[in-house]
This record gives structure tokens, C-alpha cells and sequence, in this order.
């Protein structure tokens, strides 16, 4: 058994064990797509009702006792705060608690976390989290605006960095750290778009190779197009059960076993360590503790990885391969479904496409599919434990989750 945290993690561990079983009982999500027929409430009715349409038995919505509405940039694209009263008129369960969490791309595991405690605690029985994001009715000089709400509006955004312009500095810090040249970071993407290729609601299902990498246009140096993700439409809805719920509705297979959240200093300026995520270490950490399970347990996971770089300090972050590896670990095929960090196996925030404050919500689908042995092509052999990663801003949030198929 891993050992136990110190300090403030102490106290969260000896919560939460003493917590009830939390099930997913159901999931589906909208292909990843440029939209412009559907509205944001078309696309979460449409994962909403398909997740009902999933359960082994039937469900009365009315059932269902809260409702967490995850959305990174809608407040501002679609000058609309109360996404959780909307969601729930649209979804028929007015007078339910349905909240709305922003947390950058990591608010969709941040809501998933809120509504783990909730049945944890036995605040509700029946759960559902929806993770939407509406963006290509949109300008791209007002998308890249509300992205960059992610990052420290006073001393950064407003100075004109971006977030893919924090990313980029911080590989050019890596490479020149670490020893790398920039198709180091190829791999990464040759990965996602291969997985993306079988997987029906990916936004680019095609695959592309070292020598189309090198020769990509540049975004922000050492980015290039092929290395940075593209942002559409999409909504994903979890449904999460207590233990008697998720077993009278013919369900108890996948148990949600572990969650966190962790922070680290929003300007990149404040912090000891460039090169390291500490939210997506803390958050990794506490959350394997709470499932008992080791990193040679995990056999898929799915991180924010918009860019190569990103994915790379995650795994290092999260203590699945050395500081400085990462790169070298993925050109051996390490994230390969066929290796042992299986990565993006549905071709992640590249190929799949970046959904934004959803993503969180994505990955849970995702996984859930691979602990099915649903997942096609990209499926994982055996897969029984996944974890799951998403990260607000650069890194300052991180959220993390591990699912069990009992």
C-alpha cells in the first residue's frame, strides 16, 4: 500500500477513506467538431441523453440529485454565467443544486472531483457532471482572448503572452535544458493523430508523420501547427453513482477510486521550478494514495497535452518516467497503446481536439471506453486501471482521477 501523505494531504487522506464507493455508471460525449448548426444547449442534451440511453436500465432524469456544469470560456463567448440553471431546464430537472465550475481546461475534472465528493460524502445518491464548450461561432482573436483568462491577466495576458506562448517558452526551456531539438516532441502528436484515426468523434482522423512534423508552419517557436491543438465544440456528460444506485441500475463495474485537485502560482514568474508541474505532482499523488494503486498499476491514461511539452512534464510531473525523459520515452514508443504509458488513446486535446474546460469530462469518457475494452483500434490490453489528468492554464490547476474496473 502506498504510503501515507503528510501535512494537509494527511488530513484529506483520512477523509476520504472513510468515504463510500463512487461509480460511473454511464458516459457519452458529441464527436469533437466545428459546429456552427448546434447551439451549446443542443450539444449537452445530446451527451446528456445518450448517457441515458447508456444505463443497463432505464432512468428517470428526475432522479438525479445535482448537476456540475464544467465550461472554461462559454462566460465569456456566450455571455452566459448561469450555465447550471440553463443545463438543468434544458435537461428537464429544474429545482435540482446544478452548479457551474471554471477552472480553465482543468474544470472539468475540478467538477467531476466536486461531484465524486458529493456521493463520497453521501450528499446524493446520483450524479451527473457535464463538460461543454461552444467556440467556433467565435472569432479566433476572441477565442484567444478568453484563453488567455487562464493565465495571469495582469502581469502576463496583458503584456501579450498567450498560453500557447507560455508553452512554447517553457519547451524552449526544456530543450535547452535537457539537450533536445524540436521533433524530439514528434512523437507526441504521431501518436495522438494515429489513435485519432479509429475513433469516430475525433476532430482529425488522419495520421501524420516526423517528416510533415518538421516541415509544419510555426505558431509560436519551437511550436508548430502540428504541435498545437485546435479548439472546437463538443460536450461530454459522467453519470456517478453511489454503490446501491449503480448496482440496481446494472452498473457497479467502474469505480471512481481516487481524486484530487492541487494549485501552483498562476504567473509562471513565481515559481521555484520552471520545468516542473507541482499541481499535476501533488494532484497525481494524493489521488494514487486514495486508490492504493502504484504507477505500475496504471496501464492508460489520458493528460492535457495540446502540445508535445505539455504531455511530457506531465508524465515526469506525475512520476512515470525520469525528469528530462519524457521525450526519449515516447520515440521508443512508451505512450503507444502497446507500451507502458499508454497516452491520448483517442487521439487526446491534438486529434481529438480541444474541448476547452470539457476535456476533463472527455477523458473520463474515453478512459471509461478502454476499461470496457470498447476502445477499437487504440485499445489497451486488459486495461483495468486509468488515470486521468487535466490541467487549467499552465498548470496552475491540476485535477486528477483514477478509475478502477472492479
Amino acid at each position: 500500500m502506498p504510503s501515507m501523505p503528510s501535512g494537509a494531504a494527511s488530513w484529506y487522506w483520512d477523509k476520504v477513506m472513510n468515504m463510500q464507493p463512487v461509480y460511473i455508471v454511464s458516459s457519452a460525449a458529441t464527436p469533437v467538431a466545428e459546429n456552427y448548426h448546434s447551439s451549446l444547449r443542443d450539444l449537452a442534451a445530446a451527451a446528456f441523453h445518450a448517457a441515458l440511453k447508456g444505463l443497463p436500465t432505464a432512468l428517470d432524469p428526475q432522479r438525479i440529485g445535482m448537476l456540475y456544469v464544467a465550461s472554461a470560456m462559454n462566460s465569456i463567448l456566450e455571455r452566459q454565467t448561469e450555465l447550471g440553471a440553463l443545463l438543468a431546464t434544458t435537461f428537464g430537472v429544474v429545482g435540482i443544486p446544478a452548479l457551474t465550475v471554471e477552472a480553465s481546461g482543468a474544470s472539468g475534472g475540478v467538477a467531476l472531483h466536486q461531484a465524486h465528493l458529493a456521493i463520497a460524502s453521501g450528499a446524493a445518491d446520483l450524479v451527473a457532471v457535464v463538460g461543454v464548450e461552444k467556440v467556433t461561432d467565435r472569432l479566433d482573436a476572441d477565442i484567444e482572448a478568453a484563453r488567455a483568462t487562464s493565465i495571469d491577466s495582469e502581469f502576463e495576458a496583458e503584456l501579450g503572452l498567450t498560453l500557447t506562448s507560455q508553452w512554447a517558452l517553457l519547451m524552449r526551456r526544456y530543450m535547452h535544458e535537457y539537450g533536445y531539438a524540436a521533433d524530439a516532441f514528434a512523437p507526441f502528436p504521431i501518436n495522438a493523430h494515429a489513435n485519432a484515426a479509429s475513433n469516430a468523434g475525433a476532430l482529425y482522423r488522419f495520421g501524420i508523420n516526423a517528416d510533415k512534423y518538421r516541415k509544419a508552419t510555426q505558431i509560436a517557436s519551437p511550436l508548430n501547427m502540428l504541435d498545437t491543438s485546435t479548439a472546437a465544440d463538443g460536450a461530454a456528460v459522467v453519470l456517478l453513482a453511489s454503490e446501491p444506485v449503480a448496482r440496481e441500475l446494472g452498473a457497479a463495474h467502474i469505480r471512481l477510486a481516487g481524486g484530487a485537485i492541487a494549485t501552483d502560482a498562476l504567473p509562471l514568474a513565481a515559481r521555484r521550478d520552471l520545468l516542473w508541474l507541482a499541481a499535476a505532482e501533488r494532484s497525481s499523488r494524493v489521488a494514487m494514495q486514495q486508490a492504493q494503486v502504484r504507477h505500475a498499476d496504471v496501464q492508460v491514461l489520458d493528460v492535457t497535452d495540446p502540445h508535445g511539452i505539455v504531455a511530457a512534464m506531465a508524465l515526469e510531473a506525475c512520476g512515470f518516467v525520469e525528469r528530462g525523459t519524457a521525450p526519449r520515452h515516447a520515440a521508443d514508443g512508451g505512450i503507444t497503446p502497446q507500451g507502458s504509458t499508454p497516452l491520448a488513446t483517442a487521439g487526446g486535446y491534438k486529434a481529438r481536439g480541444d474541448v476547452g474546460g470539457a476535456s476533463g469530462v472527455y477523458q473520463i469518457v474515453e478512459l471509461v471506453r478502454q476499461l470496457q475494452g470498447t476502445a477499437g483500434a487504440a485499445q489497451v490490453a486488459n486495461a483495468r486501471v486509468a488515470l486521468a489528468q487535466c490541467l487549467g492554464g499552465v498548470g496552475s490547476t491540476a485535477a486528477t482521477h483514477i478509475l478502477i474496473r472492479d
